[in-house]
């Protein structure tokens, strides 16, 4: 493999060069006229610019970064996550045009990214799911049928989409009533399809997920567990591996049951298995990500493993790296997702980046895409970094987590750091001890 085509932008373009760098790989940028100036876009082999800013004016024109990928003779496109990574007819046109995705199967992503269809094919596996429909459900009077049966509160989900656009928590049948059709149209809206379905809602529920690698020749492993419950309105905040909350038989289950998952649909390449987890360690099945996620370094900084080096091995024909006893869970690890945003309101505070000083030390990696006078727009995630640090133990991870945003400087935007450094000073978080109501209860409102 001599070059690739990344098909994303920021802190995940850099992420996925340095990579290719070490490898001895050339890579091709694609870049929205208002990602010129991006540091990504200076450090790519070559870069080409793909449209207008908005990004179904670029980065999900799908036709036009296949041209440039057959223009350029790329042997594969890496789409990093978020815009063209879970979608199965860029996945397919691009093997059909001889160039390789580095990714999954396009038929495994798309059975995966129709959240009624991953979930029977899980029952069928032998995968414990939410207690809920197996099917969409057409009326409303079908929904409280089945919330009856089930117990209130209620999640209301999207077939075709997750995160807080495509879900929604139902109280009462009053509540359910009101969000029925309105659930219905944003799921049309975003995705495509106006199906939806019913779980039961877990309260107070740990969110954590397993990172599971398969490659073409049926091996699959498990890369330990992250623990992401500390959400703001069912978005990721923050992540750390292991899970202070676990033990260890029901983690060595949970690894088990991923495993299980990836094999009943022959997953190959990186993925990830999402467990919501109830106040007993009963777990149980909510999505696979057919995709890199957000927080793998997270396991990277744990296992001490490149996983995009994986990813392009993986895709290359190769078999996995290491096998399963091979691999190894050392220290604790912390990721703070750091957006520029207003942190009473939560809301995207674009603007341009006068000062930046990370103040780095050993112990703390930085994953961003911008620099200082580089100017975060509204058109994209607000994302400013991803802020990760280890240490031998949990407590080592968060004073240097704390030690950091104490010093770090940044200046002419807003952003979310305040409130990290509040979750630090708690004492639940210093415990363990939180779930995916942490924020709302605690911090928030």
């Amino acid at each position: 493999m001599q070059k690739i085509l990344i098909a994303n932008r920021g802190e995940i373009a850099l992420r996925i060069i340095r990579t290719c760098r070490e490898m001895g790989i050339e890579t091709i940028a694609v870049y929205s006229e208002a990602d010129k100036d991006m540091p990504y876009v200076k450090e790519a082999t070559k870069a080409v610019c793909i449209g207008e800013p908005p990004v179904n004016k670029s980065y999900l024109q799908a036709e036009k970064i296949l041209a440039i990928a057959k223009s350029e003779k790329v042997d594969a496109i890496h789409p990093g996550y978020g815009f063209l990574s879970e979608n199965a007819a860029f996945a397919r046109q691009t093997k059909n045009e001889g160039i390789l995705f580095i990714g999954p199967d396009p038929n495994t992503i798309e059975l995966m990214g129709d959240k009624i269809a991953s979930r029977q094919t899980m029952e069928k596996a032998g995968v414990p799911v939410v207690p809920g429909s197996s099917s969409g459900i057409r009326t409303v009077e079908e929904a409280l049928n089945l919330a009856e049966k089930i117990g209130y509160p209620v999640m209301l989900k999207a077939s075709g989409g997750g995160g807080g656009i495509g879900m929604i928590r139902c109280e009462n049948e009053q509540a359910l009533v009101k969000s029925f059709e309105s659930t219905k149209s944003r799921a049309k809206a975003y995705f495509g399809s106006d199906e939806v379905f019913i779980e039961k809602y877990i309260a107070d529920a740990r969110h954590i997920e397993v990172q599971i690698f398969g490659d073409s020749y049926g091996n699959i492993v498990h890369l330990f567990e992250r623990d992401c419950s500390i959400q703001r309105r069912h978005q990721k905040v923050i992540e750390e591996s292991p899970s202070p909350f676990l033990s260890a038989s029901v983690r060595e289950k949970m690894y088990n049951t991923a495993i299980k998952a990836a094999k009943a649909v022959n997953y190959s390449n990186a993925g990830t298995i999402e467990f919501i987890v109830d106040e007993d360690e009963n777990f149980y099945f909510l999505e696979m990500n057919t995709r890199l996620q957000v927080e793998h370094p997270v396991t990277e900084m744990v296992t001490g493993l490149d996983l995009v080096k994986w990813q392009i091995l993986v895709a290359r024909g190769e078999s996995l790296p290491l096998l399963q006893d091979e691999i190894q869970s050392t220290g604790h690890s912390i990721e703070f997702r750091l957006y520029a945003e207003d942190s009473v309101r939560f809301l995207p505070s674009p603007g341009k980046i006068t000062t930046l000083n990370w103040n780095q030390f050993d112990g703390v990696r930085i994953d961003s895409g911008y620099e200082e006078g580089g100017t975060v727009t509204p058109f994209y995630d607000p994302m400013i970094a991803k802020c990760i640090f280890y240490g031998s133990t949990r407590k080592d991870a968060i004073r240097s987590a704390e030690m950091f945003f104490k010093n770090i400087q940044i200046e002419g935007i807003k952003t979310n750091a305040p409130l990290f450094s509040t979750i630090l000073e708690n004492e639940d978080f210093r415990n363990g001890i939180y779930t995916t109501n942490f924020l709302t209860k605690q911090l928030v409102k």
